[in-house]
């Protein structure tokens, strides 16, 4: 095994995954075959991290980001400390910058789930140990790391195929945007208007990233589509105004139907079955959701070796 260098001039270099644009396409490609290896071996690792500590520090509520992130820390040998909002003085007005060194002198790396990519980002500007985005409100980078990997172990390739995104433009989509802007894979969304990606994510695209309106142009001939729910955390009290806006943004079997025969569904969950997506879909034949869910720990454990191993 290869392992990518993240060391320079003999000196440790610190990595932070704010948003796939931290990353390249070698390094995009290895971490999934890291994963897919990781997989394959049962977790087995040849770069302990006896000794090292992750912490989390969770704004939002998590199960699978969560779980799957102290679960690889675990099988790497290492150990985890979870941190609500309400744990850190951060919730009485401690400046991130005086959090990030503090936590430095503890903490062997970093992951953040919060609501503004700024928090992440100034996290990121003082902490001396790598920062990973576990969810903002405009990026979802690790999600989308994992999903390339499902769509690599059922597919054989990423490049080539045509991926649809069905529903809002939010923090997952802009990460899809990014992966098909690195990659280079052929990406469709559609999403109501109002509702589509910013401009600011759109505006350095390539020909291979398309928006529409009609789910069914995203959905022609693709190899995966895939969705998420119409109204993320924060949203709440937009729910019933985006449900009205969402009608006919729904995976059905009929949407299906456009598709490709062997195409395969994708959702990162929760999901709200008979919203965003059917019940008959989710659970049908052509879902592959819970390996989804479950190749967040994989590539999790491939991401927390490369930054510190």
């Amino acid at each position: 095994m290869v392992f990518l260098q993240v060391w320079t001039s003999g000196e440790h270099m610190k990595r932070d995954i704010l948003s796939l644009k931290n990353l390249s396409a070698e390094e995009i490609n290895f971490l999934i075959r890291r994963a897919l290896e990781i997989k394959a071996s049962g977790g087995k690792s040849e770069f302990p991290m006896k000794g090292r500590t992750l912490g989390l520090v969770f704004d939002k509520p998590s199960t699978r980001t969560r779980v799957s992130f102290e679960t690889a820390m675990i099988r790497l040998g290492g150990s985890t400390i979870y941190l609500g909002r309400a744990d850190t003085q951060m919730s009485r007005n401690e400046p991130i910058r005086d959090t990030a060194r503090v936590l430095s002198r503890y903490l062997d790396a970093l992951a953040i789930r919060t609501y503004a990519q700024e928090t992440v980002e100034e996290m990121a500007r003082w902490a001396d140990i790598p920062v990973i985005n576990a969810l903002t409100d405009m990026y979802h980078p690790c999600q989308i790391l994992s999903d390339l990997m499902t769509v690599q172990e059922k597919k054989g390739k990423i490049v080539g195929l045509k991926i649809a995104w069905i529903g809002d433009g939010n923090n997952v989509a802009n990460s899809w945007i990014n992966a098909a802007s690195i990659l280079g894979f052929e990406l469709t969304l559609a999403c109501p208007s109002g509702f589509q990606p910013r401009e600011e994510m759109l505006s350095r695209v390539g020909d291979n990233v398309k928006v529409v309106l009609d789910p069914e142009d995203a959905a022609r001939d693709a190899d995966v589509i895939n969705t998420d729910v119409w109204a993320s955390m924060g949203q709440e009290e937009e729910r019933e105004v985006r449900a009205k806006a969402f009608q006919g943004y729904q995976v059905t079997t009929g949407l299906l139907s456009h598709c490709k025969e062997d195409v395969i569904v994708m959702h990162c969950l929760p999901a709200h079955r008979g919203e965003e997506i059917t019940e008959e879909v989710l659970e049908g034949p052509r879902s592959v959701v819970f390996d989804q869910s479950e190749n967040k720990m994989h590539m999790h454990q491939a991401l927390l070796e490369w930054l510190l191993a």
